[in-house]
Order: C-alpha cells, then structure tokens, then sequence
C-alpha cells in the first residue's frame, strides 16, 4: 500500500498494456484487466464497489493504490432552455477546467472537454487566451471528462453521442495526450464512440496537423480561421505569426490529400472587422477548390475583448457570399450564453468572483464527483 506520501495512480491515465501490466504484476490473471477496462470505460463504474465482477481482493487492492480521476465540480449551470450544462471542475492541484454537455434534437448528446489548463495560444477574443497557460492536461484528465458526462447522460436514460476537443486550450499544443484521448475514446472495448463523431479543433499549428495527417484517424479536424489575410489573422490569432497562411493551407492539403477527409472551418464573425462582403468574398477565394466547410459562429463576447457578434442579417448576407464561390458554410447556433458557456468564460467568472471575495475561494457550488464522477447535490 502506496505511503500518503505518494499519489494513487489513476486509471483513466493508463494504457489497455500500462493496466494490463498493473494487474498482472500484483499476481492477477490478464483476463481481470480487461474486466477492469471493461468497468472503467463500458460501464463507467463510479466506485470499486460497483465492479462486482472483480475479487474483493483486487478491488480492495485498487481501492488503496489507484484512483478513478480526481475531478471536482466545482460548479455546474444549467441554460435556461435546458439544453446546455456546464461544469467547472476543480483538478487535484486545484486548477480548474470547463467541460459542457450539449443536447441537440434527436439522439444527438455532444460532450465538449478541455485538453490544457488555460492556454497559451493568446487568441484575443476567447477568455482561455486571455488568461493564459497554466499546464497541459494528462490522457486521463481529458479522457474523465468525457467518462464524467457519458455516466451522466446513463442515469437519464441517454447515451453520450459526440466529443468535440473544443474546450479550455489548444489540443495540438497537448498533442500526444490529446490524440492518446481520443484513441481512448474511440476504443470498441470502452467508450465506442464513433471516430466521425469525435472533432479535434485547433488555431493552425502546422506541424501538428502535418503529423495528425499520418494519425490514420477519422476523427473530424476543425481549423480556427476567423481572418483571411495574414495581416488581419494575426492581429486576432498571434499563431498566425509564425504560421502564416500559406503555410496553413498547405499543412491543409496534405492532410486532405492522406487523409481523404474534409476539414472544417471556424469563422467567429465580429461586426465590422471580419463579417464584411469583402471579408466574405475574400474567404470564397482563399477557400475554393478545397474539401471544406465554413462553420460560421456569432462572435461570443468576453470581457477582455470589445467585438460584438454579427446581427443575423449580416450573418446570412456572409453565408450567401461565401457559398457564391462554392464554399458550403452554415451557422453554428451559440449554444449557453446565459451560463458563460464559451471557452474560458466560466472559469473567468469564478475566478473573478474569488478574488473579489477571497473567503468563498475552493467551496464547491454544485457538488463533487466522487471516485471518478458521481454528483452528489
């Protein structure tokens, strides 16, 4: 049994043969690895004791040396049509991280997760950028998230449909955990999500979407463009400055060209810079001829930046531009505006509010999730 002076392992951060190896090494047999694996991730078991194909032993064992996750919530918003939550959770050294729960018609249940604590990408609309990188998130901190919001759509009778790597920070700059998370995702022992319903965003880092083109995923890849010249990007996207343009568009096509998927565009129009005919004839240009979408979104504002988002007139008058060249292009319908569900907003809120009040800083409003994701209330 580990000293208190060592942290437990936790499970969501170890591969099928880290686990596999886990449990072999105590004198287990293999087969109760995949029985393990199977609770973490096709049952989403919140407690030990809920995995009563394991020996007392073992779960005693696990019980003492391991741990599911480690996330708090921290505080949890519901939007006034019921159709979004949010979750401030509160990591084991206390960094907080945003996770949302999108419901859309159907059978469609989106969870969207963070891949960094903050972020380093310095985007100077998103409330993430502003605030700045605090670390990277492990496999098993992005991974929980999504165990976290399947185990809670399972106690309502529903299924987690959709991951989007949109939340606090830039997924690319975390790469290998982020890819890793997805792989966990899409695991047919676990979580079985489908690969086409898993997108992966990032602002542009070149390299990366280079390497992800020989990832042989089918994850979908989102690029935050938002600007179509290099003058104009790079005031709003300081990546942009290392990695203009031309260089994007041409990581772009390679990954077209192995992957044989399209990629989609975001677009965050801000009234009077970047939702103009000339703005919109300038992106058809850019665009045309490529495998693309343009997932045109209303700004979302946040305190650090003074744009404001598009009205709706303008929105349509910059689809019909856009698609004048032969670029599909539809509006992403701003989900939680009442909850501070853009990226960064809620942890801003929070944060805020704690230095304004310093005595309420670490008491949960909402809860916790226990061993790996139960909320008490």
């Amino acid at each position: 049994m580990p000293s208190d002076s060592v942290p437990r392992v936790n499970l969501y951060d170890l591969s099928r043969i880290a686990l596999t190896e886990m449990i072999t090494a105590g004198g287990e047999l293999r087969y109760r690895a995949d029985q393990l694996w199977e609770w973490l991730y096709a049952h989403k078991a919140s407690s030990f004791d809920d995995m009563t194909t394991l020996p007392a032993s073992l779960r005693h064992r696990l019980a003492s040396e391991t741990r599911l996750g480690g996330a708090e919530v921290a505080q949890e918003l519901r939007s006034s049509d019921g159709e979004t939550r949010k979750f401030l959770l509160k990591l084991p050294d206390g960094q907080l991280i945003e996770t949302v729960l999108m419901e859309y018609s159907g059978m469609r249940r989106t969870a969207c997760i963070s891949t960094q604590a903050g972020c380093a990408m310095g985007c100077v609309f998103c409330a993430t950028g502003q605030m700045g990188f605090a670390r990277q998130l492990s496999v098993g901190e992005i991974v929980e998230q999504a165990v976290f919001i399947a185990r809670l759509l399972h106690t309502e009778g529903e299924r987690l449909s959709n991951v989007v790597l949109m939340g606090m920070g830039e997924p690319f700059h975390n790469y290998d955990a982020s890819v890793a998370a997805i792989r966990r995702l899409i695991d047919p022992d676990g979580m079985g999500i489908g690969q086409r319903h898993i997108t992966i965003s990032t602002v542009g880092l070149v390299p990366a979407i280079r390497r992800f083109a020989n990832e042989d995923l089918q994850a979908r890849l989102a690029i935050s463009l938002h600007a179509a010249s290099d003058r104009e990007r790079s005031a709003l996207l300081p990546v942009n400055r290392r990695y203009p343009l031309a260089d994007l568009l041409d990581a772009v096509r390679e990954y077209i060209d192995k992957s044989g998927r399209r990629v989609t565009f975001e677009w965050a129009l801000i009234a009077g810079k970047n939702d103009t005919a000339e703005q919109a004839n300038r992106l058809g240009k850019l665009l045309r001829g490529l495998p693309c979408h343009v997932n045109v979104i209303p700004l979302n504002p946040t305190g650090a930046y003074g744009g404001q988002p598009s009205d709706s007139a303008q929105v349509q008058r910059f689809i019909e531009i856009v698609e004048s060249h032969g670029i599909p292009a539809t509006v992403r319908i701003r989900r939680g505006i009442d909850i501070n569900a853009g990226c960064g907003q809620l942890k801003t809120a929070v944060l805020n509010e704690h230095r304004a009040n310093p005595e309420q800083r670490g008491r949960p409003q909402r809860g916790r999730v226990r061993q790996g994701g139960r909320t008490r209330r």
